[in-house]
């Protein structure tokens, strides 16, 4: 096995084998490897419908090897630490790697350890996570026969941000269809201060909060699960703004101390808190400080790392200010592929830029999606062809 490559990536998930796929069709005789250790390589966006019982699992999951292009090395094996000053990598069984150019796109890590009780309390038969075990969603949801069904998310950056709230609203339709609804309150809880960030598509998903009879609570972020006695306790961060409603309200939650919110659940849905790899975030690579601390930094139009000109971050690690999905993949690999040719050729950067793009089909329901496109600066982008024909921030089947 060669021990130096043009082009070594870390990560074979979308972000790495996009880049990889590109590269390749653009400069066949690149000599280009892929660093990841796993054999199996999951289509995560349709995670979201295995919880709702309306896609198999297996399906979700094909063998690695099967993905990794043609006349790309796949290196199996797990990046310990980077060392960019000598353009080199060392692994865990394969040694040191060297390469000209490096693209670092190994995703992110769930953080179980994040929130208090979290990792025992998804042991529980009423606690779940799409973003773990899907398949224990829907038999969760299956099991649900009234009660408080809390859908809440953390504060740290999560892939794919609107999961959490998509699973709530074909939580709802399977409480409608099972005949539950009735006996049950519906909460989504967000350390948010709105359900979305850009205003189309908020007016619209209000308009599904509304219709559907969902609790919304902004400024919960949170921080304790008491599998015991079933109560998820929140950090209420905007305890300035007036009180919690304590007396009556019909999901019995209460205030304890000054910024303590303690709501009972009988089924609960959350998205994990989440990180960089471990590997990432303990390197050269990582911003040191600051609200993006331990993911790692890139210029947000070039994807190209402040101090080493020759390495390159895509997908769910880097720190950029917009969702991270694989939609945001898909116009971040091009501009990746387009600076590394160019850089090949001429020592500089390409005119290619990444404005922010990302994209969350909101599903809504059995049937009805949400197609919110956005960029930098919660700017709407809805595709101008699309938009032809359909306005993608109401819910309509064709989406």
């Amino acid at each position: 096995m060669s021990k130096h490559h043009d082009v070594l990536i870390v990560g074979a998930g979308t972000g790495g084998i996009m880049t990889a796929a590109q590269l390749k069709c653009k400069k066949p005789s690149l000599n280009l490897a892929i660093v990841d250790p796993s054999k199996d390589h999951y289509y995560q966006p349709a995670w979201t419908l295995v919880g709702a019982g309306a896609f198999d699992f297996k399906a979700t999951r094909r063998d690695m090897a099967s993905v990794i292009p043609q006349g790309v090395t796949w290196i199996q094996d797990f990046v310990t630490t980077f060392d960019p000053d000598n353009n080199a990598l060392n692994t865990k069984s394969s040694g040191t790697l060297t390469y000209d150019y490096l693209v670092v796109s190994p995703g992110l890590q769930m953080d179980l350890d994040g929130i208090e009780g979290l990792r025992e309390a998804l042991d529980t038969p009423e606690v779940c996570s799409n973003y773990v075990d899907p398949e224990k969603t829907w038999r969760v949801l299956q099991n649900f026969k009234g009660g408080n069904a809390v859908f809440t998310q953390p504060a740290t950056p999560i892939k794919c941000g609107g999961a959490p709230q998509k699973i709530m609203y074909l939580a709802d339709d399977a409480f409608l269809k099972a005949g539950v609804r009735d006996n049950a309150e519906v909460v989504f809880a967000t350390p948010g201060s709105v359900i979305f960030g850009v205003k189309d598509f908020a007016k619209t998903l209000m308009q599904v909060i509304n219709r559907k009879g969902i609790h919304l609570k902004t400024f919960y972020n949170p921080i304790k699960i008491d599998s015991a006695k079933k109560e998820i306790h929140f950090a209420w961060t905007q305890s300035d703004t007036g009180g919690v409603v304590t007396e009556g309200n019909a999901v019995r939650e209460k205030l304890e101390g000054e910024t303590t919110v303690v709501m009972p659940y009988d089924m609960l849905h959350l998205a994990p808190p989440q990180s960089a790899p471990d590997f990432v975030k303990q390197s050269p690579f990582a911003h040191q400080e600051g609200p993006s601390k331990g993911w790692m930094e890139v210029d947000k139009n070039t994807l190209q790392h402040p101090r080493y000109a020759n390495v390159f971050g895509l997908g769910d690690v880097v720190a950029v200010p917009t969702a991270k999905t694989g939609a945001a993949i898909r116009k971040q690999a091009p501009v990746v592929v387009e600076n590394v040719l160019t850089m090949m050729k001429s020592s500089q950067l390409s005119q290619a830029r990444y404005e922010g793009y990302s994209s969350c089909p909101l599903v809504t329901g059995y049937g009805k999606m949400v197609l919110a496109e956005f960029k930098y600066d919660n700017v709407r982008d809805s595709d101008p062809f699309l938009s032809k024909f359909v306005d993608t921030a109401k819910e309509t089947w064709s989406m």
